[in-house]
């Protein structure tokens, strides 16, 4: 039996840069605040922090979606609105910031999200990466009835998808925060 593309670790790994003009600090303080996603997000509407204290480390932070019908329009994808839970794993500020997905049972996933800063002349580059280690359980849920010409269709054009979304976030957040 042969391995599914589903199978490969890590399945997605991506970054992207912009140049922002303000100081890494002011930019984490930006960033870090998720309930103000809904600012800079392609699908994110913001949300609220369900534990911990908002934007530390170990903080639960439940996250508000929309998906419109256009994205992969193909594959078998949550669409209109839903719900994510996501852990803080780092939280310095001015430097970094990033959240793991977790599983509806609260259960980690390898599905980490995030923000880096840097100071750069006049500011600072601000970095947003993501990386799946191992597919979560939403991915192996949409390709579980796929076969595995659709399965690698569907990771190739995911990665597009993510690479807009970053580039996107990145342009949404310079113009939040150098409107200020």
């Amino acid at each position: 039996m042969t391995q599914s593309i589903i199978d490969t670790s890590p399945l997605f790994e991506l970054k992207a840069d912009i140049h922002i003009s303000a100081t890494p600090l002011e930019v984490y303080s930006v960033v870090s605040d998720l309930p103000r996603s809904a600012e800079w997000s392609p699908e994110c509407r913001g949300g609220t922090w369900v534990s911990g204290e908002p934007s530390t480390v170990g903080a639960v932070f439940r996250g508000e979606n929309l998906r419109s019908e256009d994205v992969v329009a193909w594959a078998p994808l949550v669409r209109g609105v839903w719900h994510t839970e996501c852990r803080i794993t780092a939280a310095e500020p001015g430097r970094t910031f990033q959240w793991m997905m977790l599983t509806h049972a609260r259960e980690d996933q390898e599905s980490i999200w995030g923000f880096d800063m840097a100071p750069d002349g006049d500011g600072c580059v601000l970095t947003h990466h993501f990386r799946m280690g191992r597919a979560t359980a939403g991915i192996h849920k949409i390709v579980a009835d796929l076969d595995e010409d659709d399965r690698k269709r569907f990771v190739a054009d995911w990665t597009a998808k993510l690479e807009q979304d970053l580039d996107a976030t990145l342009n949404r957040i310079k113009a939040v925060i150098e409107k200020q």
